[in-house]
């Protein structure tokens, strides 16, 4: 008998669409503006795909978890996945100190391995409980469900961590440490990128279905290609009648201030010719001004370095309708030759399973490398 623990942060992810950069501390705002649970259902679709996929007897697991919004609330009731163990009681409104007592129970239940729903801020959480709790080797998979992921312990989409889980339970995947990061979300609002390492994790080791560790790439100067990158954008899609949708990132931030842009680091912007026509956008914003634009449309994205990941990390405002809205074929890749070299594949997380396919449909996506020079990189979705 296997004994896996299962445990949800409902509040994870809430502030991705709505670009608020994160949920430390913002649930209740983001939940007045219309936010849905996002971090519920990516745990029961990791359920559903563990169904469909587990080849050992489900008699022989045993889920141990909480009572409400925190467990039970998200185990589709027509699965048969083996026992569930009800063992605490999910409060109406959740905190750090709830995610830690709720682990806590979870431990004194003897769970062999713990699955959990949520963010970097979950994973600090559950990792400060272990340690506590002296059991800081048990291992975790993450289902990724926060706004952004920069720990290593998280399997790159819901499908991934039941992969990881049911290998796992095969006995074909051993277990290795892995960063913790947490970017401090006080300062992202405020523009400035600010990632701690806080602990070491143990997790599976499956280069396939894990995502890894954020990178942050340094180097000596790269203002030539970026000069060269700046002008092959300005020469090939900066008109008068051209929408561009400018991704996060230091890389398309100064791309954008050589055109005569000032965009915001960590936000989504819209241009139209020279004029700035969106900051900082939510989800809805980008949606209207897609709406009142008849011209042609491109999207403008940097990979996340070490990860690879084009969409799916830090930009949850470019939700399954903004990018059917756009148009897969108008995303462009926009990347250094330094990151290159921590990137071998452009990773896809949509949250939308068919919007997923079109991607992996592609196999291959151009990314522009410097002026007029492009780059084939393969399509990863999970």
């Amino acid at each position: 008998m296997v004994r896996i623990g299962i445990l949800a942060n409902p509040d994870a992810g809430l502030g991705g669409r709505l670009g608020l950069k994160g949920s430390d501390g913002q649930a209740e705002l983001a939940r007045s503006k219309g936010a849905e649970d996002r971090s519920g259902p990516r745990l029961s679709s990791m359920l559903g795909h563990f169904s469909r996929i587990h080849r050992t007897e489900s008699s022989q697991i045993e889920w141990i978890t909480s009572t409400g919004r925190m467990g039970t609330e998200w185990i589709p009731v027509e699965l048969d996945i083996g026992t569930i163990s009800e063992v605490h009681q999910s409060p109406g409104k959740t905190s750090a100190s709830d995610t830690q007592d709720a682990v806590a129970r979870l431990l004194e239940n003897g769970i062999d391995l713990l699955v959990y729903s949520g963010g970097d801020g979950t994973t600090r959480d559950i990792v400060s409980s272990l340690s506590e709790s002296k059991t800081p080797e048990l291992p975790v998979i993450g289902v990724p469900s926060g706004v952004k992921m920069h720990s290593g312990c998280f399997a790159s989409s819901p499908k991934a961590a039941a992969e990881v889980l049911s290998a796992w339970i095969q006995g074909d995947l051993l277990v290795s440490s892995t960063e913790v990061l947490d970017l401090d979300e006080e300062l992202y609002r405020k523009g400035k990128w600010v990632v701690r390492l806080y602990a070491e994790a143990f997790s599976p080791n499956s280069p396939r279905w894990m995502q890894g560790s954020k990178e942050l790439i340094q180097t000596e100067s790269e203002e030539e290609i970026i000069i060269g990158l700046s002008n092959h954008i300005e020469e090939s899609i900066v008109d008068d009648d051209h929408l561009v949708i400018w991704g996060s990132g230091g890389t398309l931030r100064e791309i954008g201030g050589n055109i005569g842009f000032e965009l915001t680091t960590l936000g989504i912007d819209a241009t139209i010719g020279s004029e700035k026509v969106g900051t900082d956008l939510a989800e809805s914003g980008i949606i209207e001004i897609l709406d009142s634009h008849d011209g042609p449309v491109t999207l403008l994205l940097s990979p996340m370095g070490g990860q690879g990941f084009l969409i799916g990390r830090g930009n949850l405002q470019l939700s399954p309708s903004v990018l059917s809205s756009i148009g897969i074929d108008n995303v462009m890749g926009v990347v250094t030759p330094a990151k290159l070299l921590t990137v071998r594949a452009l990773r896809i997380e949509t949250g939308d399973d068919s919007l997923d396919q079109e991607f992996a449909s592609k196999r291959y996506m151009k990314v522009l490398q410097g002026y007029r020079t492009t780059r084939i990189l393969p399509v990863s979705v999970d």
